[in-house]
């Protein structure tokens, strides 16, 4: 492998080309028309327009994608994470044209980013589950028949979903019809697929990850967990590792259980274990995301492995550069998502930036896509830039963090640091006991 072109934009794709320049990778950058002035685009060897800014158009433009690739000669191609990264299409094509897909195999890609189908898996291999549909739910008189067994509250999820989309909770047989209805449609417009399962709604859980690291010599490990909790319309906003409430016996079980789901189908690559977390401790199989996360930072600064290094390396057909067995988790990060967005409505705030300044000082990290003078379009996500911290337990991370916060600045547009600076002064937040329902709590 000599160069690489990355499949994405924003800092992930800066992200991604420090890591390759560190493994002395060329890189391509690929943009679109309203992305031409964009930071990934000057850091990388070699950029190339794809196309018009609508996604659809441009990132996510198998052919574009691949017309790039040709012409640039790469080896290989990083999805990074959104886009094409969970799209097995596009890995089976990379392999039809001799490039390498930095991510999982077409197959384990299709098997478990289909949510029906992951379930199915994760249940064979004795993963705990939440009582809820074998199989997609195919009528209303199903999805009634299953509600009688199940009870209320449920939840009904898109199989091909994520980010909310397709996600209806439902409390009584009343409001089932309707809502299987909308969770359908909106499976239909989201994703292509009006697929949908029904499972036992969990009123107060923290959602708890668990980062996996898989080469293709047999070796699966995990890095522990992630707690993402802190989210706004099933989208997350802060992530920290590890979680304050987890032991180490519950972080060994919860680990061993998800290494236990991917050795069952031979994963290899990077790849999320997602759970829901109950007051009691009990944890359930949600869902698996093959590929690196938006919050892959937290859990790189308490175990001191580069992830992204590390997902390139594991595709060359390396080994783990490290032992699985003398794995050390030490301190504590957090993230915070900074967005261009009002922080009290959270409408998206695009524009230019007019002067920026990136905090600095003992164990402050900034993963960005900005600079002074760049214009943030309002065609993609809002996310900006990740503020992460590490301190050596969870009050000198925190401390950090606030920090962090006061010093960053981001003029000519809004951003959600003031969001980020009410949380971190919560009170329930600074006791680590939150829920997915924390900002609801909260009043946001």
């Amino acid at each position: 492998m000599k160069k690489v072109l990355i499949a994405n934009r924003g800092e992930i794709a800066v992200r991604i080309i420090r890591a390759c320049q560190e493994l002395n990778l060329k890189t391509v950058a690929i943009h679109s028309v309203a992305d031409r002035d964009a930071l990934h685009t000057r850091l990388a060897d070699e950029s190339i327009c794809i196309g018009p800014g609508p996604s659809i158009k441009s990132y996510l433009s198998i052919p574009a994608i691949m017309s790039a690739a040709e012409i640039s000669g790469v080896d290989a191609i990083h999805p990074g994470y959104g886009f094409l990264s969970e799209n097995a299409k596009f890995a089976e094509i990379c392999g039809k044209y001799q490039i390498k897909f930095i991510g999982p195999k077409p197959e384990h890609i299709q098997a478990l980013g289909n949510k029906v189908d992951a379930r199915a898996i994760a249940e064979k291999a004795g993963v705990p589950m939440l009582p809820g549909s074998i199989g997609s739910v195919t009528s209303v008189e199903q999805a009634q028949s299953l509600a009688k067994e199940i009870g209320f509250p449920l939840i009904i999820k898109a199989a091909a979903g994520g980010g909310g989309r397709g996600m209806k909770i439902v409390r009584s047989m009343d409001e089932l019809s309707k809502q299987y209805d909308l969770a359908r449609n909106e499976a239909q417009v989201g994703f292509g697929n009006p697929d949908v399962f029904i499972e036992r709604y969990c009123e107060n859980p923290r959602h708890v990850e668990v980062q996996l690291v898989a080469d293709e010599h047999g070796q699966v490990t995990h890095l522990g967990e992630r707690d993402c909790s802190i989210q706004r319309r099933h989208q997350k906003l802060l992530e920290e590792a590890p979680c304050p409430i987890v032991t180490p016996e519950r972080r060994k079980m919860i680990g061993d259980t998800a290494v236990r789901l991917a050795k069952a189908v031979g994963y290899q690559s990077l790849g999320t274990v997602e759970f829901l977390m109950d007051v009691d401790g009990s944890f359930y199989f949600m869902e698996v995301n093959t590929r690196a996360q938006v919050e892959h930072p937290v859990t790189e600064l308490i175990s001191g492995i580069d992830l992204i290094k590390e997902q390139i390396c594991i595709a060359q057909g390396a080994k783990l550069s490290f032992d699985p067995n003398k794995i050390e988790l030490r301190g504590h990060a957090l993230e915070c998502r900074i967005n261009a967005e009002d922080p009290v409505s959270f409408a998206p705030w695009p524009g230019k930036i007019t002067a920026y300044h990136e905090p600095g000082g003992p164990g402050v990290r900034v993963d960005s896509m900005v600079y002074a003078g760049y214009t943030v379009p309002s065609l993609y996500d809002s996310m900006i830039a990740k503020l992460i911290t590490y301190g050596k337990d969870r009050n000198e991370c925190l401390a950090r963090m606030r920090r962090a916060l006061r010093e960053m600045k981001v003029d000519g547009i809004r951003t959600n640091i003031p969001f980020h600076q009410r949380v971190l002064e919560n009170q329930k937040f600074i006791d680590g006991n939150v829920s997915t329902r924390f900002l609801q709590e909260m009043g946001v």
